[in-house]
């Protein structure tokens, strides 16, 4: 009998569609931006309007394709995502400089920060100006890996040694080019107001709106408030176990009313996340599909992180939870706790998604998450 559930916010109660913008919004600035790699052939602003945010994404994530493949490689991390994309079009920038400079690829074999970033623009503009960045190419090269979730990332090292001739393991998470990616990216989502509580600096371009304040129910939110009322009435305990950071789950549900329907001890975040992942290094990563969020969730917050860790999985009473979530990411990290999974057909590939969790054999699939009433009677 199903005591506990613990839910993902994106692609479940939050549509990610903003997230999604804020990730190739981010790709776009790191490589057209003067304070970047300043790339000629496209005009960065930090204040787009809908349209040009439109534009943005179809081309830097090849109208989707690009976020369908990460996606079902088992990433579920915006920031990894945008790392992924940034860091290809940086392997085959560096790839049309080593003919004109050949120090370029040394580049690689080393921390990559914005000093390195800079070098690169002053390079790309004297010896590479008509460089063209193609979006689309990464997918047959990508398609070439069998790489799954992290290894992903890793898979970077091969191509850099593939199309630049150098050996690296410099592409990795939480890696210097990563924590400026992810850094990047929450200036966009957050914006300029709420930002430097994030990362502990204001915006290094100023006039950026932030979308916390633009988030999409996936369902009406009257509807949530009156599932998550019932759950609680029916003795359920309810946490959350998602990629986003404190502020970013906090802000929107509370504003929608409903963050207090959830165990604060179980409303597990990125923040939780990256904490852990500081203090024990050889666990890196820790994000989905990794079961650690989901863990802290059915453990609580005043759990230490080592015992999280140490927790033997499968857990022995798997029957008794329920995780609830839209990703091969979230159905891998409760196979990995041994409990139950709903999914939810309302992420990035919507209907299209039922076959896949029908392979997988997923516990239950959901049109959405009011689902839950029917299979919970």
């Amino acid at each position: 009998m199903i005591k506990t559930i613990l839910f993902d916010v994106d692609g479940v109660m939050l549509s990610e569609e903003r997230y999604f913008d804020a990730s190739a919004l981010t790709v776009w600035e790191l490589l057209f931006s003067p304070g970047y790699v300043g790339l000629q052939g496209d005009t960065f602003t930090p204040a787009p309007e809908e349209a040009l945010i439109r534009r943005v994404r179809e081309q830097v994530f090849a109208h989707d394709e690009v976020l369908d493949f990460i996606k079902s490689r088992g990433i579920n991390s915006n920031w990894d995502m945008v790392f992924l994309a940034f860091s290809y079009q940086l392997i085959r920038l560096i790839e049309a400089l080593k003919p004109h400079v050949p120090e370029a690829a040394s580049l690689l074999t080393a921390p990559l920060e914005r000093q390195e970033l800079a070098r690169l623009r002053d390079w790309a503009t004297v010896y590479a100006p008509d460089f063209q960045v193609d979006y689309a190419a990464f997918l047959p090269d990508f398609a070439r890996s069998s790489a799954q979730k992290a290894d992903l990332l890793l898979y970077l090292n091969e191509l850099a040694r593939e199309r630049c001739g150098v050996e690296t393991d410099m592409f990795s998470p939480n890696c210097a080019l990563w924590q400026l990616v992810q850094e990047t990216f929450q200036e966009w989502y957050l914006g300029d107001e709420r930002v430097a509580a994030s990362i502990g600096r204001e915006t290094m371009q100023p006039g950026k709106k932030g979308f916390l304040t633009d988030e999409i129910p996936i369902v009406p939110t009257k509807d949530m408030v009156e599932l998550f009322r019932t759950l609680t009435e029916r003795g359920y305990t309810l946490g959350i176990g998602t990629g986003r950071p404190s502020i970013e789950t906090h802000v929107p549900l509370r504003e929608m009313g409903l963050l207090d329907w959830f165990d604060p001890e179980r409303v597990v975040t990125a923040t939780h996340v990256l904490e852990a992942e500081a203090n024990f290094p050889n666990y890196v990563p820790l994000s989905k599909p990794h079961p650690f969020s989901y863990v802290k969730g059915l453990l609580g917050l005043s759990t230490p992180d080592c015992d999280v860790l140490q927790y033997p999985l499968p857990i022995a009473n798997g029957a008794e939870v329920l995780v609830v979530g839209d990703s091969l990411a979230d159905f891998l990290a409760a196979r990995s706790i041994g409990c139950r999974f709903a999914a939810t057909l309302t992420g990035l590939s919507g209907q299209e998604a039922r076959s896949k969790f029908e392979e997988v054999q997923a516990d239950y699939i959901l049109d959405d998450v009011r689902g839950l009433l029917d299979i919970l009677k």
